[in-house]
């Protein structure tokens, strides 16, 4: 097994990270766009989304392995993580009080004792918050499968055990990595670093294997 390698096992470490940090930050747009429904379509929105997030990364996962293996996508895939890494960094700043509203709908609980379970969020209907989620998702699950890949490198057990992990963690474990991010969120800040340094890893990468594709056209 790939894993048992240092170098299998360095890139599995960075997929473990990867996944915690963006299955927390997609549960977090999932709380937000629940938080503002009634309590009782709250679990179908957020069912709605955990379903949608795991379906797109089967799908996304299919299509971005086959991609990446065409001279060129790995330098635009590196540029585009690196898009990510700037959109996860604003993602991180988002105001305490909206996260707050997020966990407490994902948790279905009242953290703050005030007598209401995401009390101060915008009010909507389900079809607007399932809109929200799915569309949301769609991005989310690339950055995702994008970031996995890249850190897999060529290791495909890492890949798939990355895979299946990103989708265990959305359908399991989304509310409790979204609480643990809410505590501790220098967790979450490592986890950037992590997926900025496969960024400019597979934009390195990338560069390399482009570069003498421009040498001969130029020559």
């Amino acid at each position: 097994m790939e894993i048992f390698t240092a170098a299998g096992f360095s890139a599995l470490l960075q997929v473990i990270a990867i996944d915690l940090v963006l299955a927390g930050d997609n549960a977090i747009v999932i709380g937000l766009a629940a938080a503002g429904l009634p309590t009782e379509q709250r679990k179908k929105a957020i069912f709605i989304g955990v379903l949608a997030a795991t379906v797109l990364r089967i799908g996304f996962a299919a299509v971005t392995v086959q991609l990446l293996a065409i001279v060129g996508l790995l330098l635009a895939g590196g540029i585009l993580l690196l898009w990510v890494c700037w959109k996860m960094w604003r993602e991180l700043r988002t105001s305490h009080a909206d996260e707050h509203e997020a966990t407490e709908a994902l948790s279905d609980s009242d953290l703050d004792e005030d007598s209401l379970v995401a009390g101060k969020a915008q009010r909507k209907t389900l079809g607007q918050a399932a809109l929200q989620i799915v569309v949301a998702d769609v991005s989310m699950s690339l950055d995702n499968v994008l970031a996995v890949a890249g850190a897999a490198r060529d290791h495909f057990s890492v890949l798939i055990i990355g895979l299946v992990l990103s989708i265990a963690l959305m359908g399991l474990a989304a509310t409790f990595i979204a609480r643990l991010l809410h505590r501790h969120r220098w967790i979450a800040y490592v986890g950037l670093l992590i997926i900025l340094y496969v960024a400019v890893d597979m934009i390195y990468r990338g560069a390399l294997e482009v570069w003498p594709h421009v040498n001969n056209a130029v020559g």
